[in-house]
């Protein structure tokens, strides 16, 4: 295993099993869509908008292969992810 790919790895285990989910559908459908909101994500992975919200910084701010800002606010939070 590759230090790139350990390093993820083991980021991963440090997310909750809520910060997993969103994170793997993130990664599932980051190709064919930039902008995700929160509530969106939330009724994909039957979890409220301010669940979504509140358990995304923790995969903002972490290292993994996709980037997730924060992007705008209008009916739910617009997050912006790219691969």
């Amino acid at each position: 295993m590759s230090a790139t790919a350990t390093a993820t790895a083991q980021a991963q285990t440090s997310l909750s099993e809520k910060q997993s989910r969103i994170l793997e559908y993130l990664r599932e459908n980051a190709d064919t869509q930039t902008y995700f909101k929160s509530r969106l994500i939330g009724d994909a992975l039957d979890m409220s908008a301010k669940e979504v919200g509140t358990n995304m910084p923790a995969i903002e701010n972490g290292d993994f292969e996709v980037d997730v800002e924060k992007w705008g606010y209008s009916s739910s939070t617009t997050w912006k992810v790219t691969s």
